[in-house]
């Protein structure tokens, strides 16, 4: 049954895109046979002022006026020292015994 709707399905997304292609078709058609419409006459060129010349500016600047100094902030008081924190100590661990070795075999001399 899930087989029959999954076809039915795909067949109606064929089919709907058959319709619009051929709708799509008949659109530019239809616009390919409008009669020759009159041409968009042109518009002027804009064209940009004259700019004023910029003066020359003196070669030394007047001195910044100074500004009044602020009064310094009054200091933030000290805040209590926070007791260090200790850990306890890690209780020990049993020694792990030793892991045994396999002996390798070397291979043959060749000839």
């Amino acid at each position: 049954m899930a087989a029959y709707s999954n076809c039915s399905i795909l067949f109606a997304i064929i089919a709907l895109l058959s319709l619009s292609s051929i709708t799509t078709s008949r659109a530019a058609r239809s616009l390919l046979q409008l009669p020759n419409l009159p041409t968009i006459p042109s518009l002027p060129q804009p064209t940009m002022p004259q700019l004023p010349n910029i003066p020359n500016l003196p070669a030394a600047l007047p001195p910044l006026p100074t500004l009044p100094t602020a009064t310094p902030l009054p200091s933030l008081p000290t805040l209590p020292s926070v007791p260090k924190m200790t850990l306890p100590p890690m209780p020990s661990l049993p020694n792990m015994p030793a892991i045994p070795t396999i002996p390798t075999l070397s291979p043959p001399p060749s000839n």
